[in-house]
């Protein structure tokens, strides 16, 4: 793996992980087992944040406080699938600034197709925590990453739930400065570029479609 690559090999993660990947799992607790994997993984995605202090007053004395630097983050969530890893990241950091791109692959050609694109302004002062389940064939990743640094970004992050070798290989190449969080690298893709062996359409068991 490349050193962007970080796999979150943490118990509860892992574990987690497999309740997610078995077929009888509900939507319900799909839903809310990717709530509370995503905040088990922000906390790793946002642990080199910059910090600074501040002078505050506790009930016994004045101390200089860490607190965290700079402007508030901004989450970027990649249509539709990403949406359910917002809230575990703002179950962390509620006053996050919040952004969508909308992009659809064509089951075809396996290319992203853009149909949506709305996010913060100031991007280029801002921590930008991009949020998609699946790393797959990696192309709809980066072309969301392109769209964000035409927009300004340049501390991008990329966080997702399951990653696939062609998705970090096609990530790395196009975007080497992003990070990419998972907690996990599977097999590979099959041929209609699901990853394997990981959990089915992210989207479609997270809200009930098929």
């Amino acid at each position: 793996m490349p050193e962007s690559v970080t796999v979150v090999d943490h118990p509860l993660v892992q574990h987690k992980l497999s309740l997610m990947r078995e077929k009888g799992t509900s939507t319900a607790v799909f839903r809310q087992l990717l709530r509370e994997i995503t905040e088990l993984l922000a906390y790793e995605v946002t642990r080199d944040m910059a910090m600074t202090v501040k002078r505050i007053d506790t009930p016994l004395e004045s101390m200089d406080a860490p607190t965290l630097a700079g402007k508030k983050l901004a989450l970027i969530s990649i249509l539709r699938a990403g949406n359910g890893m917002l809230d575990g990241v703002l179950e962390l950091i509620p006053l996050a600034r919040v952004g969508f791109i909308g992009l659809y692959r064509d089951e075809t050609t396996l290319q992203p197709v853009q149909y949506y694109f709305k996010v913060p302004q100031g991007l280029d002062d801002r921590l930008v925590i991009v949020v998609d389940p699946m790393l797959a064939t990696g192309n709809s990743s980066a072309a969301a990453v392109d769209l964000l640094k035409e927009a300004g970004a340049t501390n991008i992050r990329f966080l997702c739930l399951l990653a696939a070798p062609e998705g970090v290989k096609r990530m790395s190449e196009a975007h080497p400065d992003v990070p990419i969080f998972t907690a996990a690298v599977d097999r590979g893709l099959n041929e209609k570029g699901y990853i394997m062996p990981g959990l089915g359409d992210a989207g479609d068991r997270m809200f009930g479609t098929k």
